[in-house]
């Protein structure tokens, strides 16, 4: 197919060179402007796995916030309140 289109060009080496570079860059300018936004909405890449509907808001009325959900209040870790856990007891073993 490429032989075809070669030989269908017209004019000299060089000539032939250029405009098949050009359509080249222009059967890519198509394909990326026109064709892959046509089908973007059709394929499963976007599409997310996890839900996170509830992460960052208040937990619904009636039931409590999840732990580490962060309720009013509260400080994030590295936000100027550190805790600190108790070191654990080994037996030297």
């Amino acid at each position: 197919m490429y032989g075809l289109i070669w030989r269908i060009l017209p004019g000299p080496w060089a000539s032939k060179f250029i405009m098949a570079v050009g359509l080249l860059a222009g059967g890519a300018a198509l394909l990326w402007f026109f064709a892959f936004p046509a089908l973007s909405p059709h394929m499963p890449f976007n599409d997310g796995a996890v839900d996170t509907t509830g992460i960052g808001s208040e937990a619904p009325q009636g039931e409590d916030a999840p732990e580490g959900a962060g309720a009013e209040g509260d400080t994030v870790e590295g936000e100027g309140s550190r805790t600190e856990e108790a070191p654990e007891e080994s037996d030297g073993a």
